[in-house]
């Protein structure tokens, strides 16, 4: 039959010696008076040994600067800490880390006459956290080297630089939402022949490695298409082909979902400006801002996105770029970016229209730099990438 066990005599003794923390009996004036089993064990001294000494000379220096410094007066405002992270010294010399607490008995007068000091044992507790900063660290290193490699995919997806022709000025921009992924927006200037150039701006549907594949896939497609047929609406028919074609290639197990919203351009010298010849696969139309001060969308709605069906039908347009204007073209990042609340996005009430008149008239790098500024100011209201391109020509 078990015997009770009761809270004095022998039995307070041995649970003071065993205890599994450490326990000290310190004087007002620092010195240990009493040491339990436990703690002499941890610290490979005679519990005897302890008693007389100041409880802080257990301390490493620098547990002990820092003790004294920073929870000693805290001690003796309070009498009392938790929590308090030292490390002990052992007769060997080494180092046992233990998290340490203290409170006080005080006397009939209130003052303090001894206090009860605990150390619980933390190597387990250092190992842990070791490891997990560890971990991080290593996470951390991980994550590093993914935003490294999509960014280096990102560039490769983008023209490095815009060479527009003489009398045409050109201007782009590129913002990820997240520097993990890698995003399906794209844009291009590049020659046809001896006086015509084509240009687009795209968005893939999705992000990371199938994204980039089809972005790769279509912005070569297009220009491809596009020596060999300059019609815009031709174009987009040879992309659209191609998209079908390679749908299950790409994603065998998700047909027909890999689409794209582009927007293909054709320019042509005339007079002292540019003949544009355009073409949208579901893409937001483009801007045109012009030299008089104001703006308007270019009249391309109602194409269906690049790839969504076998027969797809796409819209064309025509304008003429003059010595003022500038032709903005975008993706729906910019239009869907959160603002107010979050429920309301920012092209809802047709504010990018707004925003382009105020603008006008401009050049392709006024207009882009104050569409990075708007950027900035949507904050993490930003939730996709978004790319801009801008032809203008200049006056003069």
């Amino acid at each position: 039959m078990n015997e009770a066990v009761g809270p004095h005599g022998d039995d307070a003794d041995d649970l003071f010696d065993n205890a599994p923390c450490g326990y000290l009996i310190v004087g007002s004036d620092r010195r240990i008076r009493r040491a339990n089993a436990t703690l002499a064990g941890w610290l490979d001294y005679d519990a005897e040994r302890l008693a007389g000494m100041r409880f802080t000379d257990l301390f490493s220096v620098g547990s002990r600067i820092h003790f004294e410094t920073h929870f000693a007066p805290l001690l003796q405002m309070r009498q009392e800490l938790s929590g308090v992270s030292v490390e002990l010294v052992t007769a060997s010399g080494d180092r046992l880390p233990v998290f340490l607490a203290i409170n006080a008995r005080r006397g009939a007068d209130g003052k303090p006459v001894e206090f009860r000091v605990t150390f619980d044992d933390a190597q387990d507790r250092r190992s842990y956290e070791r490891e997990l900063l560890d971990a991080q660290r290593r996470a951390e290193e991980q994550r590093r080297k993914v935003e490294v490699f999509a960014r280096t995919l990102q560039r490769s997806l983008l023209p490095p630089t815009l060479s527009p022709p003489s009398g045409l000025e050109a201007s782009a921009l590129f913002r990820a939402a997240s520097v993990d992924d890698v995003a399906g927006d794209f844009y291009d200037l590049f020659p046809l022949s001896v006086d015509s150039w084509g240009f687009f701006l795209g968005d893939v549907c999705g992000k990371g490695a199938t994204a980039a594949a089809v972005t790769s896939l279509t912005r070569y497609t297009l220009r491809a298409a596009a020596v060999f047929d300059e019609d815009p609406v031709a174009v987009l028919h040879n992309l659209n082909a191609v998209l079908n074609q390679d749908a299950v290639e790409l994603a065998p197990a998700r047909k027909r979902i890999l689409f794209s919203t582009v927007i293909f351009g054709v320019l042509a010298r005339s007079g002292d400006g540019f003949d544009v010849r355009l073409a949208a696969g579901g893409h937001p139309p483009p801007i045109l801002l012009h030299r008089a001060g104001h703006a308007e969308e270019v009249d391309l709605h109602g194409g269906l996105a690049v790839g969504l069906v076998a027969e797809a039908r796409f819209v064309a347009s025509r304008l003429h770029l003059s010595p003022g204007d500038t032709l903005l073209l975008y993706t729906d990042g910019l239009t869907e970016a959160r603002v107010g609340d979050g429920a309301q996005r920012f092209d809802d009430t047709g504010a990018l229209l707004k925003f382009a008149q105020a603008h006008a008239p401009t050049t392709p790098d006024a207009i882009v730099a104050a569409v990075e500024t708007l950027l900035d100011d949507f904050g993490a209201g930003l939730d996709d990438d978004v790319a801009v391109l801008a032809l203008g020509v200049p006056r003069g």
